[in-house]
């Protein structure tokens, strides 16, 4: 599939098969793609969590506040992490040109801004596998009890789920507000 097409295809989707796994060839280029993102510094602070089978009831105790029941026929969740220390690590490293882990020097947290970029690639290259994605929010009173069910470590923090299958919606959403015009969102020169 041409970027183009990808891009402009893409969409959320909310109802899967759940007979149809992601095959382990499409699993293994979305996670790839994912580490191709952009890193400041090629700090490279992301990891993800991928449930698939028996983990993904446990995973529904915790991530389905935020989604309607038929999100729950995905037969794949992955979670990206954050992780802020890696950044404020590498950026104390001599060729970076800080000696301390001053949280104050970020103008804004490019470890989320890194794994959302991240995140994105995965959600084009599901596109390109012929699948579909939702991306989702895990409600904030469920982070941690779901980062202690599944043994996260305490720096890594999750910025949403990515629930991925064959789409099995048989009506497309209806959306009753339009995308934005361009000229609305873009400013030349001056806003």
């Amino acid at each position: 599939m041409e970027l183009q097409e990808t891009i402009r295809t893409r969409r959320m989707v909310r109802t899967f098969d759940p007979d149809r796994p992601v095959p382990e060839e499409a699993l293994d280029r979305i996670l790839r793609n994912g580490t191709r993102a952009p890193s400041a510094g090629f700090s490279q602070g992301q990891a993800w969590l991928v449930l698939r089978g028996p983990e993904l009831a446990k995973f529904w105790e915790f991530g389905s506040d935020a989604v309607g029941d038929t999100v729950r026929t995905a037969p794949l969740v992955l979670v990206p992490f954050s992780c802020k220390s890696v950044y404020l690590e590498r950026y104390a490293q001599p060729d970076k040109g800080w000696t301390d882990q001053d949280e104050a020097r970020w103008p804004v947290p490019f470890w989320h801004i890194d794994t959302g970029m991240a995140a994105m690639l995965q959600l084009l290259t599901v596109v390109d596998e012929g699948l579909g994605a939702l991306y989702f929010g895990i409600v904030p009173e469920q982070v941690q009890p779901f980062k202690d069910a599944f043994g996260v470590p305490g720096e890594y923090e999750p910025i949403g789920a990515i629930a991925i299958g064959y789409d099995a919606e048989t009506e497309k959403r209806n959306l009753t507000s339009k995308r934005r015009p361009i000229d609305s969102l873009v400013h030349y020169g001056q806003w």
